[in-house]
């Protein structure tokens, strides 16, 4: 039977401890990334009464661990090919044995079944980073959420989706007057590190349009944001709009958010 969605979103797991996202078209499931045990995300996919035997690929963003952990046991556990860029795959060395690999390049589309993923370069300091836009009758959602700066690109690409998975990673004060070491507290503040709530606030307001039901913020950080902070900065680019915003959590899945 055909389902009564044309997008399935799920967030299994987010931030620093691990990252992980189901995404359905029905007829097709991935994952992109996997960066918890292999054991966990089979624990999540369960919650949400997802068989991980109906999966057909994971997707490998950047090679950084909490992206990756899993990869490599999903893939040989239940016969799942890996799609990654090449030089990601040089970099994650602690990705393990695969079944299967597929090279894909940003800026290049590729098929997997009947969803249509347009992977694009974002700022993060990995070797090859990705964002991805997934599509399907002519539904699209946005997934970004490693990046340190809003280029052009990642703006075209997250332009006109029905549900983004964004990252909204600290709070600029808490940041600023938290425990990090100054020289990590450089690095996350960076071109090449995680955006700020101020940053998704920004990028949202320049996008925003009436056919965005949901947004998914991501990659919160545990030492320096809150949902509580993140929901009510970014969501004063939600005045006057109907769209939906809700925090993904690190120890568990968010509700299954479908696009019609």
């Amino acid at each position: 039977m055909k389902p009564d969605y044309n997008v399935a979103v799920c967030v299994l797991s987010s931030g620093s401890k691990g990252n992980a996202i189901y995404v359905s078209g029905g007829s097709t499931s991935i994952l992109i990334d996997a960066g918890l045990s292999g054991i966990e995300i089979e624990r999540r996919l369960a919650s949400r009464e997802i068989p991980p035997e109906s999966l057909d690929a994971i997707i490998v963003s950047h090679e950084h661990s909490d992206h990756i952990q899993g990869v490599g046991v999903l893939s040989r556990r239940f016969d799942l090919p890996v799609y990654i860029s090449r030089k990601t795959e040089i970099a994650a060395n602690q990705m393990g044995s695969v079944k299967d690999i597929t090279y894909f390049e940003c800026g290049s589309p590729f098929q997997i079944k009947d969803l249509t993923l347009h992977p694009f370069s974002v700022s993060h300091d990995a070797e090859d980073p990705a964002g991805f836009t997934v599509g399907q009758n002519g539904s699209k959602i946005g997934i970004a959420t490693d990046l340190g700066h809003l280029t052009a690109m990642v703006k075209e690409h997250l332009k006109d989706c029905s549900l983004l998975v964004l990252e909204a990673n600290h709070d600029i004060d808490m940041l600023i007057d938290g425990p990090y070491p100054w020289p990590i507290k450089q690095r996350i503040r960076s071109r090449t590190g995680h955006l700020s709530n101020e940053s998704a606030k920004k990028l949202l307001a320049e996008i925003l349009h009436d056919r965005l039901e949901q947004v998914i913020l991501s990659h919160l950080s545990e030492v320096n944001n809150t949902p509580q902070r993140a929901l009510s900065v970014i969501g004063q680019a939600f005045t006057k709009s109907k769209t939906k915003l809700s925090v993904a959590k690190q120890d568990v899945s968010t509700d299954m958010y479908y696009i019609r």
